[in-house]
């Protein structure tokens, strides 16, 4: 079965724990990391025969544009992450727009490519935020990966649909491929990557993840090109459990990926959504009565 190989091209400066004490307007000032360790990631698929969505930070497109070309011409997806990395829930419908289309102007004028996938910043796609549907669906979006069905203290949906699903909004119909996580009910244990990944033991992640494929579903796996860079420079900001969980077992990450890679066979976003049984997910559609929606009537 083809599982979805998701990457988050960011920078470690700026992910959203430290957004506090490194204002965006700094971000030029730090040493950038993320081609090196995005083209050690391109190395890794090509020698696993792995095909990827990365999700670029408009920022970093515009500041890159050689790599999103690199990454283009190697045969992955491009879908955007936004262009500031502002989680969703803090925007107005209309700040949400401005920063997609930038983001999206920025991806596609580099490399010429339709970008039809999303991922929000910190899966800030939330019961506060679901007017971000009819956004994407108003700018043509056909794929979202933003919304986590767990509980968490910045993201999550805790009873939302662990299945890929359709959307339906007043601007159309888009698909949701959330974040994978195991369990019943509302105990959810997250095993999508990230942090997870650093901190759980390599066998139970591999476990979790198979038990996902034996139900007969596709996972999505996600990571940040930071996360395999151990030598990074490492700033002293963001509260004390912050910086535990964006350091924790930097040094391991990579030899957990190349393990996940042999293990598993990966495709982009699109091409594993395109191939899942669409029939069975007629049933789990989500309908969203957003047209009522003071934000929604701004846009």
């Amino acid at each position: 079965m083809l599982n979805a190989l998701t990457i988050d091209v960011e920078d470690y400066y700026q992910v959203t724990a430290f957004e506090q004490s490194i204002p965006r307007s700094s971000w030029g000032d730090y040493e950038s990391r993320v081609v090196r360790n995005t083209e050690r990631l391109l190395e890794l698929f090509e020698l696993h025969d792995a095909t990827a969505t990365f999700y670029i930070l408009g920022w970093v497109a515009e500041r890159f544009p050689g790599l999103v070309r690199r990454i283009h011409e190697a045969g992955h997806e491009l879908g955007s992450h936004s262009y500031w990395h502002r989680l969703i829930y803090q925007l107005e419908p209309r700040e949400f727009r401005e920063d997609l289309i930038k983001s999206c102007d920025a991806i596609q004028d580099i490399s010429g490519a339709k970008v039809k996938t999303f991922r929000a910043p910190s899966f800030s796609i939330t019961k506060r935020s679901l007017w971000a549907f009819e956004v994407l669906a108003e700018l043509g979006f056909e794929i979202d990966s933003s919304v986590y069905p767990t509980a968490h203290d910045r993201y999550g949906i805790r009873d939302a649909n662990r299945s890929i699903h359709r959307v339906e909004t007043v601007q159309g119909e888009l698909w949701e491929f959330p974040m994978t996580s195991i369990g019943r009910g509302p105990l959810t244990v997250p095993i999508s990557g990230g942090g997870y990944f650093r901190l759980y033991p390599i066998k139970a992640t591999l476990k979790g993840l198979h038990s996902v494929n034996l139900r007969g579903e596709p996972f999505v796996f996600y990571l940040h090109p930071w996360e395999i860079d151990p030598l990074r420079p490492r700033p002293p900001h963001g509260s004390r459990i912050s910086r535990w969980r964006h350091y924790v077992n930097l040094a391991s990450t990579e030899a957990k990926l190349t393990r996940l890679l042999q293990s598993f066979d990966f495709a982009s976003v699109s091409r594993v959504v395109s191939q899942h049984n669409r029939d069975e997910c007629n049933g789990h559609r989500l309908s969203l009565d957003v047209a009522e929606s003071e934000t929604v009537k701004d846009l």
